[in-house]
């Protein structure tokens, strides 16, 4: 059989554009990331199938389209779904950086005189900030030690994706005229699904809990599970505070503006609306 003859336009295919570390440096990775022996993955630019992907609004609705792409343009990263939720923003951030430069523009209003401005960011700056949290740090309560971990990006998008369907859910009720005992029942399939989205959300930002006096390690998500649903409401406030503070250490820095008309200084938030951050800035 003749082999099949080399594309003579291969020499012409993309290349890396840039190369980053996980802020995560390979932790919490169970599987689907090939680390390179130095620690840095080549970033490629995206290809014109991956921006066709980006404005298919149900390939980004659940969250597949987003896999594709980090998958097409960081090939090291074999399962995207697996990647720890410290590494999303600064992957999304250097697909971008490789598709169309450091440079992005953004639209603001000054809080302080409601004047509109355009800016410019350097998104190199964005990854500079992003640092990983402590997740040593366990929560002690009586005789329970609670060991947190990242949710991985499929857990992640499956909350997300829960809290649009609730939040569309009450908004569709509150406008609705429907029967008022039809509506109490929808509220409380809606408190039934919110207990599940909140308990979801503790037992995948646990690794594991470990009971102090005998040195039993439970991370049966299952075990944990339970132990969320019956024991003492204490337990899960404190652990909510924690991870709350534990995703406030590894969130994107806002940059700092100041505004043309009044001269008062102001923060730019960077969001991910991914028609919008994956568009090419004009």
């Amino acid at each position: 059989m003749d082999a099949k003859p080399i594309n003579p336009l291969r020499a012409h295919f993309r290349q890396p554009a840039i190369y980053i570390k996980l802020p995560s440096q390979g932790q919490f990775w169970t599987s689907g990331l090939d680390m390179p022996d130095n620690g840095e993955l080549p970033v490629f630019p995206m290809t014109a199938r991956d921006e066709i992907v980006l404005r298919t609004p149900d390939a980004l609705l659940n969250g597949q389209g987003v896999i594709d792409v980090i998958q097409s343009c960081c090939p090291n990263i074999q399962d995207a779904w697996q990647m720890p939720s410290t590494d999303v923003d600064a992957v999304l951030i250097a697909i971008r950086i490789a598709s169309y430069g450091n440079a992005m523009s953004f639209e603001s209003v000054c809080p302080h005189c409601q004047a509109e401005h355009r800016y410019e960011a350097d998104l190199g700056s964005y990854i500079d900030s992003i640092r990983l949290p402590n997740y040593n740090k366990k929560l002690t309560h009586g005789r329970i030690q609670i060991k947190l971990k990242p949710q991985n990006y499929k857990s992640l998008n499956e909350t997300n994706q829960i809290a649009y369907e609730e939040e569309r859910l009450i908004n569709t009720l509150a406008k609705s005229d429907i029967d008022d005992s039809v509506k109490t029942e929808e509220y409380k399939k809606h408190l039934e699904r919110l207990i599940e989205l909140n308990t979801k959300i503790l037992v995948d930002n646990t690794e594991y809990v470990e009971l102090t006096d005998s040195g039993t390690v439970v991370n049966d998500p299952d075990h944990i599970k339970e132990f969320y649903l019956n024991c003492d409401s204490d337990i899960c406030k404190e652990l909510r505070k924690q991870i709350e503070q534990v995703n406030r250490e590894g969130a994107l820095r806002p940059q700092q503006a100041q505004c043309e008309d009044c001269a008062k200084s102001y923060e730019i938030p960077l969001t991910f609306d991914y028609s919008n951050f994956f568009a090419k800035s004009s």
